[in-house]
């Protein structure tokens, strides 16, 4: 688990990676998603910190996407996770009574995926994944488990970060070697740095990713909030509309919604910020959402 303190300066200490955040205005609190549903069209939905944490619904999560169908509101649910394929995610939702769709759920595993002939054709890569993960939907994609005994590190001809639930320093350390002994991609499946769970927050991929950069010199390529391919992939067939970004997380949901020409909601009693003021953090990095609401 990693404090909120160090989660918080580690972001901004990589703000020259992200991108720019919009003109600094004014936050407008309410009390609730449906105070200003009328507004938008539809939502995209972060996932952790706003349905849920961890495995568990957020209350309320629920009965406000009944009531935004209802309004006839267009959903997404717009997530980095990127450990399980979208099926998987699907059935995660529906165990925690969301009423979620396939075809509403965008994750970054799916923009990855979807975008990973563009950063090179036909390399076998090396996934950094859950123990589980048989790759079903990396189709096209020659991809083997890095941490298979058999697979050698250096044989992989690029390396994919989907899931840090393995992950270690001694791993990390082996990896950064690794690429300092031949340069190869390195693409990040989930760019955020911390994810909010029961027991606390959690190292993410971008961490790891952001690190490796530190060291190695190389630039890893990254999929998922707060980069546009998300939010391009996710409202590709939304329509016309007022969107808003929905999420608990300044430099990657606020920031990339911000970016995307999207309205921007920020969630403050779950997720990061659970327990804290949100006001220091705002000012402090200038990426100020258009509207602040404890809970969905």
């Amino acid at each position: 688990m990693l404090p909120l303190a160090e989660a918080w300066a580690r972001y901004e200490a990589i703000r020259d990676r992200l991108p720019a955040a919009g003109a600094p205005g004014r936050t407008r609190q309410v009390a609730g998603l449906l105070d200003v549903a009328d507004e938008f069209d539809g939502f995209l939905f972060d996932s952790f910190g706003v349905l849920n944490v961890g495995e568990t619904a957020i209350p309320g999560a629920a009965e406000c996407l009944t009531a935004l169908r209802r309004m006839g509101k267009r959903i997404r649910i717009l997530t980095n996770a990127a450990s399980y394929t979208g099926d998987a995610a699907l059935a995660k939702y529906r165990r925690m009574n969301l009423d979620v769709a396939r075809d509403e759920i965008v994750s970054s595993r799916d923009v990855t995926l979807a975008h990973l002939g563009s950063v090179a054709q036909g390399l076998r890569w090396g996934a950094i994944a859950a123990e589980d993960d048989c790759f079903a939907d990396a189709v096209g994609h020659a991809m083997v488990d890095l941490l298979d005994p058999g697979v050698s590190w250096d044989a992989v001809e690029g390396f994919v970060f989907l899931s840090s639930a393995r992950w270690t320093v001694p791993l990390q350390d082996r990896l950064a070697e690794a690429l300092m002994r031949r340069p190869r991609p390195a693409v990040i499946g989930n760019p955020d740095l911390v994810a909010p769970r029961e027991g606390g927050l959690t190292v993410e991929p971008g961490f790891w990713a952001h690190d490796l950069q530190d060291r190695t010199g190389i630039v890893p390529r990254f999929f998922g909030k707060p980069y546009p391919e998300a939010f391009e992939i996710a409202l590709s067939d939304m329509g016309p509309g007022r969107y808003a970004m929905i999420g608990d997380t300044l430099h990657t949901d606020i920031l990339g919604g911000q970016a995307a020409g999207l309205a921007t909601i920020l969630v403050t009693d779950h997720g990061l910020f659970a327990g804290q003021d949100t006001a220091p953090f705002i000012a402090a990095s200038g990426i100020v959402p258009d509207i602040a609401l404890p809970s969905i």
